[in-house]
């Protein structure tokens, strides 16, 4: 990794000088008792390919700024993606016009006071300048694995950049860059579909074939599906599939908002064991091994918070408001607007096993490549509600005997992380999670589909 700004990145990325200037003069432009600032943007570049073909090639460069005015506990908040002098006083005049219309927010408490964080590498000047035809080659690796087949092969291939600072009249001055490479891929034939994606900060460490070879594999081995009948079934879920339930879990339970208004299942549970003793979870920004990001979007440095220790509840995460009302330190997850906070770079430890000894044993049940359309069902349960998708496969005995049509589930994420009885050795990267493959020894699904 990277992090040497060349002449074409300097095109596109104000740079920290220009977007703490661009703070400034919003600050000071600012009537308000209190002002916050955030500026996030960049460049976004995306290859999209269908039917075997590249049907889109697109780039787009965009900033924008978004302002938070107080006069004493009334607020306003307005935004624009326009930069010059006249827009940035219009936008806070506006912040500062709504904020005086409101009723007092008596839930506010104030903003933080600036603290020093962490620089964190999370920049690649490889993935930053990879090409459009670059895309297009990676591309080409993918569709020839599906034309291999008699397959066809669609996706989406982005990179770009992203600058972010947050900024108050406290003093709060925070900036940082990042890079990011996703490449997603669906190979199918006449009756079955397989799936495969990667995500990086550096692109090169993607490869177009092997998530090819993987989403075609997956496609061969589904074609001709059976139907089973729905009911609780022994499971085993992908990084992908557990990434999925595992965000539910962690944004819906540990936030520390949702605990004290009485919407989280973790009620009166802290430092119990509920879950697994396999089981245990973290929020940690500055771990290289996801996408690390030194502050939240109130500029507070992020601490890495255990959310669970060998199946015990142990740890929520923290905005300056809550912490506030509870004496405490915020740990760096709060959201620009006061939504709350939310954990956004969650890990899960690993176990000791491999994909294939989870399969072996594994007497009767089923074999799942991902989640499609998951909903929350009950957020007290935990009850998540969605569809297999992309390669669902029965195994009995130790073996994978036959594809079959894709199920609906309705499972609580409480039972899946509290039951299951393996894990893999290997971490994936999945959405801005990294997680392991596992195996939960009962799990309900509810419905079949027709395809």
């Amino acid at each position: 990794m990277n992090s040497t700004r060349g002449k074409d990145q300097q095109k596109h990325l104000l740079g920290k000088e220009r977007m703490l200037e661009i703070a400034d003069k919003v600050i000071k432009e600012s009537p308000g008792d209190l002002t916050e600032v955030l500026i996030t943007g960049g460049p976004s570049r995306l290859t999209r390919f269908t039917e075997n073909y590249i049907h889109q090639n697109v780039a787009e460069v965009n900033h924008s700024i978004s302002v938070r005015v107080i006069f004493d506990k009334k607020i306003g908040t307005a935004s624009t993606n326009s930069l010059d002098d006249d827009s940035l006083k219009e936008v806070v005049q506006a912040a500062a016009e709504i904020a005086r219309l409101q009723r007092p927010n008596e839930e506010f408490e104030g903003i933080p006071d600036p603290e020093p964080y962490k620089e964190v590498p999370a920049f690649s000047d490889r993935t930053y300048n990879f090409s459009a035809m670059e895309r297009a080659n990676a591309v080409k690796e993918i569709i020839e694995q599906a034309k291999e087949r008699g397959y066809k092969a669609a996706g989406a291939f982005s990179t770009g950049g992203r600058e972010l600072c947050v900024a108050n009249s406290r003093g709060v001055r925070a900036y940082h860059a990042s890079t990011s490479a996703s490449l997603s891929t669906v190979v199918s034939s006449d009756t079955s579909s397989g799936y495969a994606e990667s995500r990086a900060i550096d692109v090169d460490e993607i490869s177009a074939a092997d998530l090819g070879r993987t989403a075609a594999e997956k496609c061969a081995m589904g074609e001709n599906p059976g139907v089973i009948e729905p009911g609780e079934y022994e499971v085993i879920l992908e990084p992908l599939a557990v990434a999925d339930m595992l965000m539910y879990l962690a944004a819906m339970g540990f936030s520390a908002q949702a605990v004290r208004e009485g919407r989280s299942f973790l009620v009166g549970k802290l430092g119990q064991k509920i879950f697994s003793d396999l089981f245990t979870m973290w929020d940690d920004g500055l771990d290289e091994r996801g996408f690390p990001m030194p502050f939240d979007l109130e500029g507070v440095p992020k601490q890495k918070v255990v959310m669970v220790e060998r199946g015990v509840a142990k740890e929520l995460v923290y905005d300056f408001k809550n912490a506030r009302k509870e004496g405490r330190k915020s740990t760096g997850h709060g959201t620009f607007g006061g939504w709350g906070p939310m954990p956004s770079n969650v890990f899960m430890a690993g176990g000791e096993h491999s994909l294939e000894d989870m399969i072996k044993n594994t007497r009767r049940g089923i074999l799942v490549t991902r989640f499609h359309y998951t909903n929350l069902a009950h957020p007290m349960k935990m009850l998540i509600t969605g569809m297999t998708r992309d390669g669902t496969f029965l195994i009995e005995d130790g073996e994978i005997v036959k594809p079959i049509k894709n199920l609906r589930f309705t499972e609580s994420a409480l039972r899946v992380f509290g039951t299951m009885d393996m894990l893999s050795k290997d971490m994936v990267r999945a959405g801005r999670s990294v997680v392991p493959a596992i195996r939960v020894p009962a799990f309900a699904f509810t419905g079949v589909t027709e395809f």
